[in-house]
C-alpha cells in the first residue's frame, strides 16, 4: 500500500497544514461586559474534550494556576485552570469543559469554557502576534490567525505555559550516556523550534555536552540560515557539512511546518547531506509516521536528554580533524 493511501490528507509531506481546536474564554470586564478570547490548540496534542471532573483534588504545593488532580478515564491527571493562569476574571458558571491533551510525554488537562469546533488552517496563515497581546499573555504565543469578521485566533504556546507552571520535565538530564555510546565529537546543530522555552531546554541539554548550538524558530528561519551557510561554504571552498554537522527540527512551527522543512532538506542536493532529527512534544504512532514519510533520520520525543545525546552522537556527520 502507498503511503498516501493510509496517510489522511492533514499528515501528507508538503501539505503545511495543521488542525486546531478552536475553543473561548470568556473575560468579565470591569463594566460587566464579557469579552471573548478566541483560542486554538493543535488537534494533535488532543486526547478529548469534556466535561469538567466533579473531583478535583487540590496537590499540596501546586501553584495556584494547577487546580489539582482529576480522574479521567481511569488516569490520574493535573487540572490546568487557564482563566487562572491568563488571569482573568470569570462569568459565573464558566469553567464547564476540560481539553485533555498529551504532549511531553504527560497528560494534562485544561479548563477551558467553551470548545468551538476544529480548523484546519496553513502554518503559513500563522503570523506573529501584535507586542501588546504578547506581552498580556507573557509570550506564551506561537501566533495568530486572522478568521472570520476580522477577529484574531491565538494559538498558545502550552509548553512554555507548563515551564512557567514548573510541570515540564527534562528525562534523565544528570543521566550518562551508555558506555557504547560514542562520545567523541562536538558538533555543530542547528535546532527549530518556535518555543522559546523548547529551545532554551534542548540548547542547555547539547552544550551541556560540548556541542555548538545555531538557533531558529521556524522552518523559513531555518531554510535562510542554511542558505547563508551554503553561500559560504562556496565561496570559501567547503562543503555544508563543515558548517553544520546536524538538524534537530520541532514539527509545530508556524510559517513553515517541520515536516514541510525536512522534506525541503531531504529533496536538496547540498542540504540533504546533513541528517535530520524530528524532535517533538507529541509520541503518537501518526507523529512517527509522519516523520519517516519525509525520510528524517530518526525521532525524538521531547525532553529526553539522554535520547536526545544518543541520537546527536549517532548520526551528526562527523568531521576529521585538519
Amino acid at each position: 500500500m502507498a503511503k498516501k493511501d493510509y496517510l489522511p490528507k492533514i499528515l501528507e509531506t508538503g501539505a503545511n497544514e495543521l488542525e486546531i481546536i478552536d475553543f473561548r474564554m470568556h473575560e468579565l470586564l470591569d463594566n460587566n461586559e464579557i469579552y471573548e478570547w478566541i483560542l486554538g490548540v493543535n488537534v494533535a496534542k488532543v486526547r478529548e474534550v469534556t466535561r469538567r471532573p466533579e473531583n478535583i483534588v487540590k496537590s499540596p504545593g501546586s501553584p495556584p494556576e494547577v487546580e489539582g488532580i482529576a480522574k479521567i478515564r481511569g488516569e490520574i491527571v493535573p487540572i490546568v485552570n487557564l482563566a487562572k493562569w491568563m488571569k482573568i476574571r470569570e462569568p459565573e458558571g464558566a469553567g464547564k469543559y476540560v481539553i485533555v491533551m498529551e504532549f511531553l510525554r504527560e497528560i494534562v488537562g485544561v479548563i477551558v469554557h467553551e470548545a468551538k469546533r476544529i480548523r484546519r488552517i496553513r502554518w503559513a496563515d500563522i503570523k506573529k502576534p501584535p507586542p501588546s497581546i504578547e506581552e498580556r499573555l507573557g509570550g506564551k504565543i506561537v501566533g495568530v490567525i486572522e478568521i472570520e469578521d476580522g477577529n484574531l485566533l491565538l494559538l498558545l504556546d502550552f509548553e512554555g505555559i507548563l515551564d512557567e507552571l514548573g510541570m515540564i520535565k527534562i528525562f534523565g538530564i544528570d543521566e550518562e550516556l551508555p558506555e557504547e555510546i560514542d562520545r567523541e565529537g562536538h558538533f555543530t546543530v542547528l535546532i527549530l523550534d518556535d518555543s522559546p522555552v523548547a529551545r532554551k531546554i534542548i540548547k542547555g541539554i547539547l552544550e551541556k555536552d560540548g556541542h555548538t548550538v545555531i538557533e531558529a524558530s521556524s522552518g523559513l528561519e531555518g531554510l535562510d540560515i542554511l542558505n547563508n551557510y551554503l553561500q559560504k561554504a562556496v565561496s570559501e571552498g567547503k562543503d555544508i557539512t563543515d558548517y553544520i554537522q546536524l538538524i534537530v527540527s520541532d514539527i509545530e512551527m508556524p510559517g513553515m511546518d517541520g515536516l514541510t522543512f525536512t522534506r525541503k532538506i531531504k529533496e536538496h542536493p547540498e542540504f540533504s547531506k546533513i541528517p535530520v532529527i524530528i524532535n517533538t512534544s507529541l509520541s503518537d504512532k501518526a507523529t512517527v509516521d509522519k516523520a519517516k514519510f519525509v525520510n528524517a533520520d530518526a525521532h525524538l520525543v521531547k525532553f529526553d536528554a539522554p535520547d536526545l545525546l544518543k541520537l546527536v552522537h549517532k548520526y551528526a556527520i562527523k568531521k576529521k580533524e585538519e
